[in-house]
């Protein structure tokens, strides 16, 4: 561990999908071994999906966890991103950068992960905007796609599969270029989008292709092997889209 004469050193630790058994054992040791966390969450008076699933394989006890909000707007590299979004990644990366100015290591717990749609690189760029030399270790967990391909028993990719990944924020004129480019297509955070995803794949002959899984590993999980059926669903954020156009003999979607 750090001492007060030297940096403290920053963990970006992916914690999985949303099982807490999906964590890594190497996330769970950095977890256990760091005693100041930063748990995202996305409304001033919410929960931090990241904390609950953490804590529920390390003990909060003589722990220091600050939850500090990173509102949920949509980012688009290469524009300005809004006022607010900016305003809470510079407020999170004070509060860390005290943490780490005092010697104290500080893990950030973050969905999936980080570097695939997580916030903890925005954190990460914030700080490494002050402080460049900041120390910084990554720590990969499962992604939502790998669960929700594991729980469908369908690969991901096979053989020459081309697959993209694809955030569901694009504009419909992008989305259906990808659909008919790609072999298999991962669409994520697809909650809010559906009505519009589902006309699109009928247009492409694409739905039957089309499987969504909502709260993959978790008690009330379900899988919509009929994707029609999402539609006028208040779904929950975490639903995961897989689309794949070459079967494999032998899946099966039970």
């Amino acid at each position: 561990m750090t001492t007060e004469n030297q940096q403290g050193r920053l963990y970006l630790v992916g914690i999985g999908p949303g099982d807490p058994e999906l964590m890594t054992c190497k996330a769970v040791h950095v977890l256990e071994q760091t005693a100041i966390w930063v748990a995202p969450k996305a409304k001033e008076n919410g929960n931090s999906s990241a904390l609950q699933i953490a804590a529920s394989q390390v003990s909060l006890d003589k722990k220091t966890v600050l939850e500090l909000r990173f509102p949920m707007k949509k980012v688009r590299l290469g524009q300005e991103p809004d006022p607010e979004v900016v305003d809470g990644w510079h407020r999170a990366a004070e509060a860390v950068q005290a943490h780490l100015d005092k010697g104290e290591d500080v893990a950030f717990p973050t969905l999936g992960d980080p570097a695939l749609y997580s916030t903890a690189f925005y954190l990460l760029a914030t700080l490494q905007e002050q402080r460049p030399e900041i120390k910084v270790t990554i720590v990969p967990g499962i992604t939502a796609m790998a669960a929700c391909s594991a729980r469908v028993c369908s690969p991901l990719g096979l053989g020459d599969d081309v697959v993209s990944i694809v955030p569901a924020a694009f504009d419909d004129d992008r989305l259906r270029g990808i659909l008919q480019t790609f072999d298999a297509i991962v669409l994520m955070k697809v909650f809010r989008r559906m009505e519009r995803i589902v006309a699109l794949l009928d247009e492409l002959g694409l739905t039957d292709k089309a499987v969504l899984i909502e709260r993959c590993g978790m008690d009330d999980q379900r899988i919509y092997t009929d994707i029609r059926e999402t539609l006028g669903k208040d779904l929950h954020y975490f639903s995961t889209l897989l689309v794949r156009k070459k079967q494999v003999g032998g899946s099966s979607r039970q």
